[in-house]
């Protein structure tokens, strides 16, 4: 008999006090019988709406059903036949507007808790289970992927599994992409994120680090020169954004991209780091999303006292992960919400001192449906900060559409591509991730690498019949 809780077996976590002045990881994890207790709220739908939700079609039930029996290693395999890095997408996937948007049991009460449960589903398959991944059979084929973040890294694996030799040329000196110069070390322990990569090595993946294509090599290169039958570009989206706005060049103005990489990738957070990040009394982060929230949540473990996310529309609108705000709030953040800066102010020696603010209300809806900022006049005022951090959003980087000619891209600088499938205008080049749609979510890149995987897969076949 299902269990009728109406909420959620709460997640262990640090105590946010202690949480907010160290990097291990906030949320602990269910023990087996939490797991279990968890699990047994699932209501096993004949026709299960949560499955449609989910990006790369987890066979939700059937998983969760596993766990309720107590049978870990078949709800791992049963995870993995679909979703080929289950621990980080149980830590970093919006489950709440995808998989678990859709449960039947979240319409009276809380949904089941099903992020929690693939990632403790991942955790305790890790721990305990130690068996090499048996490489496939040759199938005699190339393929090449650019970018080692989640979408590369899901699109080799899948390929991997079906016989084809992957190399995946990565510009970073370590695998891993946004996974791990992104997403900081307390939401996304690194060394997880390399055990799935050691995993995609077994399977016979091979994985070049400090290799900038456009620079080193380009697309034509190794299609013509090495010999790749298909090319998949997985690059990502990491050039930031900025407003605009005057005195953005002082010291002590970051984009979020370069503060999070300096801590998470080059830890600097550690005494002894080669890539220190100045020490801050008061930050400001601009911007409402998940990456605003990770940069304000370091900034507070680095040692500032007041640390503000600065956004122009109020607490509803705020785009991130509903449980990132309630950490945030948890960990001290302050929310200047309908807020927006118009200048950066600076000292004598050229760092920031503060900045020049002007508050914010909202009117009719703008083209996105969401209620346009208006400003208020005669509301502007100082705030006081040396450090900002601009989180306003990122594109991807002009190097390879600008080195692969005929490689289409839009405006914004993504590459076009033909659907889900994620051919370009290119024969068999194919790309996905942020590289296409823009800065996303980790879940929809591995969604779109596991759609390439078997497009990539369908045309060598075709070619070659």
């Amino acid at each position: 008999m299902a269990n009728m809780t109406l909420t959620k077996t709460p997640m262990p976590e640090q105590d946010p006090k202690v949480r907010a002045r160290n990097f291990k990881e906030v949320a602990l994890g269910y023990t087996e019988e939490m797991a279990k207790e968890e699990a047994g709220r699932c209501l096993n739908c004949k026709n299960p709406k949560c499955v449609e939700g989910c990006p790369v079609n987890v066979r939700i039930p059937e998983f969760i059903h596993k766990v309720a029996e107590g049978d870990f290693k078949a709800a791992y395999e049963i995870i993995t036949s679909t979703n080929a890095l289950p621990a980080l997408s149980g830590r970093v996937c919006p489950q709440e507007s995808q998989c678990e948007s859709k449960c039947v049991r979240g319409v009276k009460g809380e949904p089941v808790a099903i992020g929690r449960l693939e990632r403790f589903v991942a955790d305790w398959h890790r721990e305990n289970v130690h068996t090499p991944a048996v490489k496939p059979e040759p199938n005699g084929h190339k393929v090449a992927v650019i970018g080692a973040g989640p979408s590369g890294l899901t699109v080799a694996g899948d390929l991997a599994k079906l016989g084809y030799k992957v190399t995946v040329y990565e510009a970073l000196h370590v695998a891993g992409g946004v996974l791990m110069y992104g997403i900081p070390e307390f939401r996304l322990p690194k060394d997880i994120v390399q055990h799935e990569v050691e995993g995609l090595k077994e399977l016979g993946v091979d994985i070049e680090c400090n290799m900038v294509i456009g620079k080193v090599l380009t697309v034509d290169e190794l299609m013509n020169d090495y010999g790749y039958e298909a090319v998949y570009i997985a690059s990502g989206a990491g050039l930031p954004r900025f407003m605009g706005i005057p005195g953005e060049s002082l010291n002590g103005v970051y984009s979020a991209n370069e503060y999070l990489t300096r801590v998470n990738l080059m830890k600097a957070y550690l005494p002894g780091s080669h890539t220190p990040i100045m020490k801050s009394h008061s930050v400001a982060v601009v911007g409402g999303g998940n990456v605003a929230m990770d940069a304000a949540r370091c900034a507070k473990r680095l040692g500032a006292e007041n640390v503000y996310i600065v956004y122009r529309r109020g607490m509803e609108e705020l785009p991130a992960r509903r449980e990132e705000v309630e950490h945030a709030v948890e960990e001290g953040i302050i929310f200047k919400t309908l807020t927006n800066p118009v200048e950066v102010l600076g000292d004598d020696k050229g760092y920031v001192r503060g900045m020049t603010c002007v508050e914010m209300e909202l009117g009719e809806p703008d083209a996105s449906g969401r209620r346009r900022p208006i400003v208020k006049e005669g509301s502007e005022f100082e705030l006081d900060v040396d450090t900002m951090i601009m989180a306003l959003g990122t594109s991807p980087n002009p190097l390879i559409r600008s080195t692969t000619p005929g490689l289409e891209t839009d405006k914004h600088g993504c590459i076009i591509t033909n659907g889900p499938d994620g051919l370009t205008s290119r024969p068999f080049v194919y790309a996905g991730g942020d590289a296409v749609t823009g800065a996303a979510t980790v879940i929809l890149a591995m969604g779109a690498g596991k759609e390439a995987a078997r497009a990539i897969d369908e045309a060598i076949k075709a070619k070659n019949a």
